[in-house]
């Protein structure tokens, strides 16, 4: 009877076993998400929440001892950690929407009035000078008070370092208290998706110090892990396929964001001051830190020398027309961003600016056909 079984499972075709070809794609994406998970996610919020102590450090150097040097090493890591953020805009979705550190860290135009009041307020000041300064900001002063534009309009002056001179003691009281909060938020978004006992003691303390949750609905999966386990009993998405999608949708958000808004908004005239990073000119970069941060999520990695399983290897195999179209399309989106001048906040109505959006129009309608693909 052994051998009348092997025969009769012989006979039967892999191909007709129902659920096979979906079995396949499953298994094919698994590699691909936990590639995008460890080395676009985890590696870039590692980056920025590393950046982000030195940022902090550098303006403790600076309250302390006001001079020219240390306000350009200030400038420089602002820069540095800025770009890391950039970098992390392909996947706003997850820690930095659920726990709001987007809108925390990232609000523009800056609330430059109540900037005002608060710095004439003695007592303000002085809870901000207090130990517990960055927890105190991140409590009582709003989204347009906090994060990167705040410090960036200490800092910058018409996109070069302000003069020392015109930094008053209030203002740096202030900007290390804001910068504490940054870095504190920078950690959350590492711990949230590498899991917090993957990060280093530094961090670790001061998040449990905080006691802020790092994980997924307060449950016991960080946001890696329940990326990782789609599919599995406890993890908030039913397939790897979903895992998949929400890679893609995370990069079209961001791409419709950059065309519509950040370019858009001004371009048209619908917000003249909806301009980002004004005060540092540093908009041109911002947004091709974005349409990178879309690449490495495409292409698998945010370090080219360690990139891997990809979203690309999949279109690939499906439509491998569509991913030279959406690789193309990246790289001229790149360029044409690029080549609007600098300030952005005297170009924003330029034809460069309309090809900028025309670019973008062209990369998120190839994404929209990759999800598409994904869902088939």
């Amino acid at each position: 009877s052994v051998g009348v079984l092997a025969l009769s499972f012989g006979a039967c075709n892999q191909d007709d076993l129902p659920g096979d070809e979906e079995n396949e794609k499953e298994a094919f994406l698994a590699p691909v998400v936990q590639q995008y998970v460890d080395q676009t996610v985890v590696s870039t919020y590692q980056s920025l929440a590393d950046e982000a102590v030195v940022l902090y450090d550098a303006l403790v150097t600076l309250k302390e001892n006001k001079t020219t040097e240390n306000v350009r090493a200030a400038v420089e890591s602002w820069k540095k950690a800025r770009n890391y953020w950039e970098l992390s805009e392909a996947f706003l979705y997850g820690a930095a929407s659920d726990f709001s550190i987007d809108p925390h860290i990232d609000t523009w135009p800056l609330a430059l009035d109540e900037l005002i009041t608060v710095l004439d307020n003695p007592s303000f000041i002085t809870s901000m000078a207090g130990e517990d300064g960055d927890a105190w900001v991140a409590e009582y002063l709003g989204n347009g008070l906090l994060g990167f534009h705040g410090i960036e309009y200490i800092l910058f002056e018409n996109g070069n370092p302000k003069e020392i001179s015109k930094i008053s003691d209030k203002e740096l009281t202030y900007v290390v208290a804001v910068a504490g909060d940054l870095r504190n938020q920078c950690f959350r978004l590492e711990a949230s998706w590498a899991g917090i006992e993957n990060v280093t003691a530094e961090k670790r303390e001061k998040l449990e110090e905080l006691e802020w949750s790092t994980t997924v609905r307060g449950g016991r999966l960080s946001y890696g892990e329940d990326m990782l386990q789609a599919g599995k009993p406890g993890s908030t998405r039913v397939t790897v396929t979903e895992a998949t999608v929400d890679i893609v949708e995370g990069c079209i958000t961001i791409v419709d964001e950059v065309g519509a808004m950040k370019i858009g908004k001004p371009h048209t005239g619908e917000n003249p001051n909806y301009i980002e990073s004004p005060y540092s000119h540093n908009s041109i970069v911002d947004f091709i830190g974005n349409i990178i941060s879309v690449q490495n999520a495409y292409l698998g990695g945010a370090d080219k020398t360690k990139r891997g399983a990809s979203v690309s290897d999949y279109i690939k195999k499906v439509n491998s027309g569509l991913d030279t179209e959406l690789k193309t399309a990246m790289e001229n989106t790149i360029a044409k961003i690029g080549a609007i001048p600098e300030p952005f906040t005297e170009t924003y109505t330029s034809p460069a600016a309309a090809a900028a959006i025309d670019a973008c129009n062209e990369l998120l309608e190839l994404l929209e056909n990759a999800r598409i693909e994904l869902l088939k």
